[in-house]
């Protein structure tokens, strides 16, 4: 991976900020938080944050992070809301909080109250001491985070540069414990976040971007030391099984009770290598690449036969839901609070041999889906051939998916 870091373009950004009277640090962190948001082997749809931070004019100390319904590839000035960063410090030593809580503490410390919801993982941005901190979920990254006992490997690529992070969910946990880690690791550059993602952080904007470039590398060259190179971006190079997607559209709608779906087919060579793995069915069903990635495509995908029939299709649909069913039941009984099921429809569809679709209500969740389910086809089947994918567990998984604050996000919705 190259640095695509211009002297020319960071002077423009900074000097943009400070004609809107800003920090030219915050002009900086726009500059690389769209290097980083505009390759989708960094990040993809909202995954991945930024932050910096800066002296207010009062003398203030604030922080600059990415706030939530901002993608970093479109960021600009309001998606990168100020927080005031003593109240973030201080929580490190008062009483422990639930992720509500957490939020909570974000909002009352917003300089602009009406500013976006600062990332969930602001306390542990907070309690980097750099000014610049970035977070991607790497596609080379997550082909090695989802192997294994990889704590030792990462040592051996990194040295003392990487500090490893056992997975942690995110929120308040893993910021406390991705605290504790940067902090018996003084000298380290950077947090590899097992089942995650990799953080980096440095000084200045340059700083931390290129060692975010430097160390995607490093992973990169481990797959291809193996024989398992993630395979490159490719376009789209067969037409979509038409029928049978409009089929299952036409299926998912009458289940929904009418809502209209939308489908968004990829076929690739590297997608298709996937399809063809002798295992795909029990690998599809392991788990996501990346914890954020269930919120968008659920915890597994739906299979089909492109030969599929308006009967055959119905039935894997119902197990579809049976099994979706059985996994939310499962989960919920141990919870400490109640859980509302969320609908027991696919996002995401495998046709044996052709390609895969992204299904949701409307082109853009779609698209979303489909983005997401083809960068998935190339992290698992590199990290297949480099060992074994071993995403979260099932446990970890339903913790995410059926976290409080998306929890809470259906109650604001009821009628």
């Amino acid at each position: 991976m190259l640095s695509r870091w211009r002297d020319a373009d960071a002077h423009s950004y900074a000097e943009e900020a400070r004609r809107d009277e800003l920090d030219p640090q915050l002009g900086l962190r726009i500059y690389t938080s769209k290097l980083i948001g505009q390759d989708p082997d960094l990040v993809l749809h909202g995954g991945g944050n930024t932050s910096v931070k800066v002296t207010g004019g009062d003398g203030e100390p604030l922080m600059h992070i990415k706030g939530s319904g901002w993608d970093l590839d479109t960021i600009a000035a309001p998606g990168l809301p100020a927080v005031r960063l003593a109240a973030l410090l201080a929580s490190r030593d008062g009483p422990a909080l639930t992720d509500p809580e957490m939020v909570a503490l974000l909002r009352q410390n917003l300089v602009d109250p009406a500013a976006p919801n600062p990332s969930v993982e602001a306390l542990l941005h907070a309690f980097i001491d750099h000014a610049f901190v970035d977070h991607t979920h790497s596609s080379a990254v997550l082909a090695l985070a989802n192997q294994a006992d990889m704590r030792d490997r990462v040592a051996a690529l990194y040295g003392n540069r990487v500090a490893f992070v056992p997975y942690v969910m995110p929120g308040y946990d893993l910021s406390m414990e991705g605290a504790r880690i940067y902090d018996a690791h003084p000298s380290c550059e950077g947090l590899w976040l097992e089942n995650h993602g990799l953080f980096t952080f440095g000084p200045d904007a340059r700083t931390s971007y290129e060692l975010m470039i430097d160390f995607v590398t490093i992973a990169e060259a481990e797959l291809a030391r193996t024989g398992a190179s993630l395979a490159a971006p490719q376009a789209t190079d067969r037409e979509a099984p038409a029928a049978l997607l409009d089929m299952l559209k036409r299926e998912l709608d009458r289940r929904a009770g009418g809502d209209a779906h939308v489908w968004d087919f990829r076929s690739t060579p590297a997608i298709r290598d996937y399809l063809a793995l002798p295992n795909l069915d029990e690998v599809a069903h392991r788990g996501t690449a990346t914890p954020d990635h269930v919120i968008r495509i659920k915890p597994f995908p739906l299979i089909l036969e492109a030969s599929a029939t308006d009967a055959e299709m119905a039935a894997a649909l119902d197990a579809y839901a049976d099994k979706y069913t059985a996994y939310f039941e499962r989960n919920a009984a141990r919870a400490s609070e109640p859980k509302t099921i969320l609908d027991p429809l696919p996002r995401v569809v495998l046709v044996r041999g052709h390609g895969v679709a992204g299904i949701a209500k409307g082109a853009k969740a779609a698209g979303i889906a489909a983005d997401l389910a083809e960068q998935t086809c190339r992290i698992v089947h590199a990290a297949e051939r480099y060992g074994t994918f071993r995403p979260l567990d099932e446990a970890d998984l339903f913790d995410m998916e059926y976290w409080s604050l998306e929890q809470a996000k259906l109650q604001v919705k009821k009628p």
